[in-house]
């Protein structure tokens, strides 16, 4: 007999499968291997590509949208902190899926003094395991990426606190560099 709890219970495990199954088709992301490449526009259509920054530390952050409460406090956060993170030898890099002409008035409205990539198509968000789907709506998730300066991923943060993130992002660079040889 079909009731609604069976029914519930079979589409949360058609759902659960169907998610354990994405998650598992890429090979997971690994301190040490080589950071995707990737080739963005910015919020002033200027391209990026990883490439750009060899020799540099790279922080990549994913978010989800711009303007949106923990995007707009992480991303002002890392702008508060620019000259440390510039001390440091160090690119700040946002992307989401939003347009470039989002990312402008983003920019503008919060001041922000680092680029903001468009990857509208998602492309970089899943080259990058930081890609989700909630129905049809496509949004990038919330990680970040510091890239060392040969290209290599050197951290990996699959869950962030936007109050406190860009601090706990400026001490592991410090321990990065005086770890690695430079």
């Amino acid at each position: 007999m079909r009731t609604p709890a069976n029914l519930i219970a079979g589409w949360l495990l058609i759902f659960t499968s169907l998610i354990f199954s994405a998650s598992c088709a890429a090979e997971e992301l690994k301190i040490g291997q080589a950071a995707p490449e990737f080739n963005l526009p910015d919020q002033y259509g200027k391209t990026h590509t990883l490439a750009t920054y060899q020799g540099k530390w790279v922080v990549l952050y994913f978010y989800p949208k711009d303007d949106s409460p923990g995007c707009t406090e992480q991303a002002c956060r890392f702008r508060d902190d620019i000259a440390q993170l510039n001390k440091l030898g160090t690119q700040v890099l946002g992307i989401s899926l939003d347009s470039q002409s989002s990312h402008a008035a983003f920019t503008k409205k919060h001041g922000l003094p680092f680029p903001l990539l468009a990857d509208e198509e998602g492309t970089t968000a899943a080259a990058y395991q930081a890609l989700t789907k909630i129905g049809p709506i496509k949004l990038a998730k919330r990680h970040t990426f510091i890239i060392d300066p040969q290209g290599k991923l050197a951290q990996i943060y699959r869950k962030v606190d936007t109050s406190k993130h860009s601090t706990e992002i400026i001490e592991a660079i410090k321990t990065l560099q005086t770890s690695k040889p430079k």
